[in-house]
């Protein structure tokens, strides 16, 4: 059985009807699942391209530059999940979400975090700034992106006065896209804690030391003739008008795919315990899928799920998701609410309603004790009972914070524990029959996505 096939393939750029969906169309929706990465309200992302486009286009940006600006500041907080440190990644975050308004008090100290700490002048903060660039670069990569698109991500949080970072550019030495994502985020987050006015005012104070003045002014301008702030609280669908129709990308299998990857990398960066999950299961799913002849076509929906299956966890504090003890009552409630989140952000990309279903079952159980929603029996796809078993699986073979990884032999004495009750005996047969094929494959899809980190 060969194993799944994790290489990265380049976008297609050309237009054609073959490709029904433009990559802004998916990436925008999967941008939530960065904004709660970061501990932002939903929409941060795509409103700060908003902002950002708009002063592109004020600044005379080249066209080239504003294609590839676009997924720039989609993207730029791509690398957040790669950063565990406590004081960002466990402040304010289940304020959380879809419809619930931000709490303003909690929010304030966080852009306070956010701006203050991403590029100041000491060590920790200088390697805080390479840690979320640099990530954040390798997402754009791993998608195929302009190198463009990826140095202007790593150089974010450089500041015009020279004390940013990664790398203490100064002035015109930052990349002019760089300098406007720096600008368009800070403004989004202060506009969104605190009003226009002050969005504005504090961008004027750092005129000249974290800003270009040339783009604060026109930042200034836009806002004199109302054009600024306009239509930004509907940003969810400005941002699609907004790709500059001289080179949009088009959505191909391939590229879908290579976003799946890219995002599955993100949701695993969350943790050290959760290293490569996302592949692990998808790579386990596949090949159980494959095991029970399952169509191709099914297979690549169920592997998109099985990368992005956990995407809700960017909205749960790393706090829980490392805690080395038994959970409370109350942490359970807030952990069990990931599947619900994964489900809430895959459903808002098109073309992703079996996906965002598959991925969204996969604690679900055969009797009905799984969650978030309770499904059992029929209710539950061939699709979502393999994605359950892979998970399981991989969770179990894997170490954790509270335990260390468990030998095969335990792991499926476990499982058969809950079969067939809880876990499909068809699936879970399947597995044991080739767990060792498995295990050489995940290993050899793994091993060609280091050697695809270490050339980018």
């Amino acid at each position: 059985m060969p194993a799944p096939s994790i290489a990265v393939k380049q976008f297609d750029y050309p237009v054609s009807e073959s490709c029904p969906f433009r990559v802004s169309e998916v990436v925008s929706p999967l941008t939530f699942a960065l904004d709660l990465s970061a501990g932002q309200p939903i929409g941060h992302s795509v409103r700060s391209c908003v902002v950002g486009m708009r002063l592109a286009k004020e600044v005379g940006l080249p066209q080239s530059s504003q294609s590839d600006l676009y997924y720039e500041l989609l993207l730029k907080d791509a690398g957040w999940s790669s950063w565990a440190s406590p004081p960002v990644r466990t402040h304010g975050r289940e304020f959380l979400q879809f419809g619930l308004p931000p709490v303003p008090k909690s929010f304030f100290d966080r852009v306070h975090v956010l701006v203050e700490a991403a590029a100041g002048q000491n060590t920790p903060d200088r390697e805080l700034a390479m840690i979320r660039s640099g990530g954040g670069a390798s997402v754009a990569r791993r998608m195929g992106l302009p190198e463009g698109t990826a140095s202007a991500i790593r150089s974010q949080d450089e500041r015009w006065n020279g004390e940013g970072g990664p790398d203490g550019l100064q002035g015109e030495e930052i990349p002019l896209p760089a300098r406007i994502i720096q600008l368009a985020q800070t403004l989004d987050m202060l506009y969104t804690a605190a009003g226009q006015t002050q969005a504005l005012d504090s961008a004027r104070q750092r005129s000249g030391s974290w800003f270009d003045p040339d783009l604060v002014r026109a930042a200034e301008s836009l806002a004199a003739r109302g054009a600024l702030w306009t239509d930004v609280a509907a940003a969810n669908w400005r941002v699609i008008e907004l790709e500059p129709r001289e080179k949009p990308l088009r959505a191909s299998e391939a590229a879908i795919d290579n976003i799946c990857r890219a995002f599955g990398e993100a949701i695993d960066a969350r943790s050290p315990f959760t290293h490569r999950h996302s592949m692990g299961v998808a790579g386990t799913a596949v090949f159980i899928a494959r095991m029970l002849g399952m169509p191709e076509s099914d297979i690549q929906v169920l592997q998109r799920a099985a990368l992005l299956h956990d995407i809700g966890k960017l909205g749960i504090s790393s706090a829980l998701l490392e805690k080395p003890g038994k959970l409370t009552g109350d942490e359970w409630t807030v952990m069990r609410k990931h599947p619900y989140y994964t489900y809430e952000i895959l459903k808002r990309v098109p073309g992703f309603g079996q996906v965002s279903e598959i991925a969204a079952s996969h604690h679900e159980k055969l009797d009905g004790s799984g969650y978030f929603r309770g499904l059992k029996g029929e209710q539950l796809s061939l699709s979502c009972r393999i994605l359950v078993i892979a998970d399981v699986y991989d969770a179990l073979s894997t170490k954790r914070s509270y335990r260390d990884a468990l030998p095969q032999d335990q792991v499926f004495e476990i499982m058969r524990k809950e079969t067939p009750q809880a876990l499909d005996a068809t699936c879970l047969e399947a597995l044991m029959r080739s767990a060792d094929s498995v295990v050489d494959s995940n290993a050899a899809g793994l091993a060609q996505l280091s050697a695809n980190v270490q050339n980018s």
